[in-house]
């Protein structure tokens, strides 16, 4: 399972809100309720993220062991 709980810190670190998330950066509601309940989202979103906090994948997400298998 991914989970995106480290997002919401570095947003904090950064002192980027969700609202500026929206309306400046242009990332949806229905992407940050995604990331919010830690569901399906594309690369691009995660690229953009990276982008946007001037951060790497792994300040914004972790990966979980799980029974999600093939």
């Amino acid at each position: 399972m991914i989970k995106y709980d480290k997002l919401w810190k570095t947003l904090e670190e950064r002192n980027i809100t969700k609202y500026a998330l929206n309306t400046k950066y242009n990332i949806s509601k229905s992407q940050l309720y995604r990331l919010r309940k830690n569901q399906i989202v594309s690369t691009n979103t995660i690229d953009r993220l990276c982008n946007i906090l001037e951060c790497d994948v792994s300040d914004i997400m972790e990966h979980f062991q799980d029974d999600n298998k093939f």
